[in-house]
This record gives structure tokens, sequence and C-alpha cells, in this order.
């Protein structure tokens, strides 16, 4: 008795013959792909229903045989998609979709017609459809939002510094560790940051800038957890989710960490540890799976010596480091930089000339903001040259000269000539940096103060 107990409790497998009609079941829509999205069966539910019979669809990409497909998706997230909306046919279909798994690891997908009449629930139904437009739609622009931009082709140079950290960034790509990318002002740490994350396992889901310099420290917390309904005066209805809900599956890029205030620091920490956030007004942690970028133009050792950075957080993040080297350590790259931006900026068809001398005045300046400053003089000069000819007389002055006027007019006071540096060192700051908030930052005043500044010596 016990025997035969113990025989039939113990798993049987499925008779082929019963699978083989389960697969090809005329009243089911169904279609199995492989972790590829490659078809591998279709059954014969689904004849007329795409540009392809169920024979020929096996062995083709899910895209080729359904462009609107999402199975790909399902794939990637693990997720299933249970009562979507999909046009089929030129009719709106209601579909399943759901992954497939052996040992805990994705092997394919399952999509399935689910055959609803919607004409039985016709105002739910049209419903449902407008709001499954309307997501695709929303899902479509966040992903142009958090999409890749840079690739590591991208990134131009041949010196050896640059070959170097490219090489040291495709290296990172490969795993899935936090990375620092230190560097000054203006030398690409987004593009290098966006070039890891394209090149990683998580390139296709969402990379989120967080410029953490850029807000408010009060606001911070909000930005980067997100937020229940009520939480503070002003909160949204239905609460927002913050950049790392956003960033789950993808990578977040927390750029200028090293202005981060240290009370936020702690939080940062300990969500790099549990892997969890907490929403501003909710006691419920929420699991997130996201890879950690970060970049700073600081000194963070010299920062944790101050007491201005943590050290827990520095050893956190600090685990691939790639050092940018700044321009003026790049002199073989000026001048083909000047002609990259010079050809793409450019407002004629042909790329501009260039006379003799451009190129010695512009390897012999230090280039303090780096590569944006070489932009945007290449800019400058594009658009005060004649004739698509770029002389030494369309740049602006490079010479190293002293803020301080070295001619000093016979009547003119010191509160003229002090207006008169003030204005100069702050249409510099301006050019080098990247923000109106880092210019002011790298002055050392407030932006308020900054903005009053410019109005007051009219600089746009």
């Amino acid at each position: 008795m016990s025997q035969s107990r113990k025989k039939s409790a113990a798993p049987r497998k499925i008779p082929q013959d019963l699978l083989d009609a389960l697969l090809n079941n005329p009243y089911e829509g169904l279609i199995l792909v492989d972790a590829q999205g490659i078809i591998r069966h279709m059954s014969s539910a689904n004849e007329g229903i795409y540009p392809f019979t169920p024979q020929e669809s096996v062995g083709r990409h899910i895209h080729d045989v359904s462009p609107k497909s999402r199975m790909d998706r399902t794939i990637r997230t693990g997720k299933a998609e249970i009562g979507r909306s999909m046009i089929l046919d030129d009719k709106t279909r209601v579909v399943a979709r759901f992954p497939l798994s052996k040992d805990g690891k994705v092997i394919g997908a399952a999509g399935k017609l689910l055959f609803m009449d919607p004409g039985k629930m016709k105002e739910l139904y049209e419903r449902i459809t407008h709001l499954e437009r309307r997501l695709e739609k929303y899902e479509d622009e966040l992903a142009q939002i958090y999409r890749t931009n840079y690739s590591l082709d991208s990134i131009l140079g041949d010196s050896p510094d640059i070959i170097q950290a490219k090489r040291l960034a495709e290296q990172a790509a490969g795993a899935d560790s936090p990375v620092l990318i230190m560097g000054e002002s203006g030398t690409g740490k987004e593009l290098f940051a966006h070039a890891i994350h394209g090149l990683s396992q998580r390139g296709s889901g969402a990379l989120v800038k967080v410029n953490c310099a850029a807000i408010p420290g009060e606001l911070l917390e909000a930005e980067l957890f997100g937020y229940e309904e009520g939480a503070f005066t002003g909160a949204r209805k239905k609460g927002k989710a913050g950049k790392f809900e956003l960033a789950h599956g993808g990578t977040i890029f927390l750029d200028e960490i090293g202005d981060m205030p240290l009370p936020m620091q702690i939080k940062i920490l300990r969500v790099l540890q549990e892997r969890e956030v907490e929403r501003v007004g909710s006691n419920r942690p929420k699991k997130v799976d996201f890879r950690l970028i970060c970049a700073t133009n600081r000194d963070l050792p010299k920062l944790m010596r101050q007491g201005l950075f943590r050290q827990d957080l520095y050893y956190r993040i600090n685990v691939m480091t790639l050092k940018l080297p700044p321009l003026r350590d790049c002199r073989d790259d000026i001048f083909p930089l000047f002609q990259h931006f010079s050809r793409i900026l450019g407002r004629e068809k042909t790329p501009p000339k260039i006379l003799p001398g451009v190129k010695e005045i512009l390897e012999k300046y230090s280039w303090p903001g780096n590569v944006r400053e070489l932009r945007n003089v290449t800019e400058r000069a594009l658009i005060v040259c004649r004739d698509n000819t770029v002389s030494p007389a369309d740049l602006p002055d490079l010479s190293q000269q002293e803020v301080l006027p070295q001619v000093i007019e016979e009547k003119a006071s010191l509160k003229a000539l002090m207006d008169q540096a003030e204005k100069k060192i702050i249409e510099q700051a301006l050019v080098q940096a990247s923000s109106r908030a880092e210019a002011a930052r790298n002055l050392g005043i407030h932006r308020t103060g900054l903005y009053q500044k410019m109005k007051k010596h009219g600089i746009e």
C-alpha cells in the first residue's frame, strides 16, 4: 500500500502525444520563443493572423513576424503581462505573455491569444485599449529620455591617456560593479558613463542620470527615492517614483557625487548595502536592481580628510576607477577635436577651411574648461567667420593673460576696474562650466548671487 502511494506521488512525465495535442490545439493561439526571441513553435490557431504561416514563422525572430511584440521585454524582465491589448490583423486582440524558466533562469517566453470578445464588455475594453496605448506612448517617451546617447566610438582622441581610459571603460562594462569616473569639468565623464552602460549587460535598460550638485539638498531625497501621496506640501497625487526605481534593471549615474550633502550620503550608502529604497512618506521598503556609476571633479580623498565625504561610501563606489586626463595633457588631440567640432557644428554643407595659425593658437592654450570649452570656442569661431573660413582672428583671446587688464586707463576708478575684472571672471567661469550651477560652485558663490552679477554686467 505504501509503495503504491509512493509511486503515485512521484513526478510523472507527461506523455508526448498529450504535449503535441496541447501545443497544436486549434483553439489555443500559442507562440513559444527561445531566450534569443527566435520562434520555436506557433500553433495552427494563429493561421491568418500574422504575415507568415505558423510553419513559415518557426525559426524567425518574433519581431520579424510581429514587429510590436513585447515578448523580448518579457524575456528580459522575467515578468508576465496578462490581459494586454494588441492590434493583430487589423483587429484588437487580448493577449498574455509570460516567461519560461528552468533552474531559475529564463530560457524563453510564451505568448497566448486569449480570444476574448471585446463586444461583450465594450466600454471597459475601449478604456483599457486607450490606457494601453497611452502607456506604450509614455514608455516610448521614457525610453527616449533614458536611452544611451554615446558609445566608446563617440569618444575621440588618440593620446595614450584617452586610449587607456577607453580600454578600462570597456573592461568596466563587462562587470556589474560600481564605477567612479574622476576628471576635471568638461573632460567627458558623462560620455564615458553612457559608453559603459551601453556596453554592459544592462545596456537595454534605462540610464538614469542625477546631477547631485544641481538639485537642492532638501529636494534630493525625494528625487532619488521618490515619495508617496501627501508626503509633503505640493506632492503629486499618487506620489512619484524616484530615480533608483526608474533605474531598476538598468544603471543610475550619480554625477557630481562629491557635492552630495553628508546626510544624503548616509542614505545612499544604505541603498547600496540593502539594495532597497523607501519612498518619502512610506515605511515599506522596495527592492531595486541597478548598476551604479558615479562621477566627480572633486578631490574625494581630500574631502574625506575634511569630513565632507564619508569614507565608507567612498570605498563602496570606488571599485573600478577611471581617471580622465585634462585636455592640456592631450595636446595632439586638440586640433583634431577642433576639426571634428567644425564639421558637426558648421552651418555649411562642406567643412570650413581652417587657415594657418589657428592650430598653433589652439595648442598653446591650457584649456581649463577642457573639451567643453574647446567645443564652445569652435562654435563661436564658426559663427563669426566669413566665407566658411576660420582664421586666427575668429578665435577669442586665448592668450594666457591675467584677468586684470595690463593697461589701466588714466581716469579708470578702482570700482570700474574691479567690475571689469569681475565680468571677465564670470564669463570665463560660464564658458568652462557645464551649467550655471556648476559655474557658481566653481566661483564659490550661490546661484542667486551669480544670477544677480550676470544681470548687473549684462551677461546673457
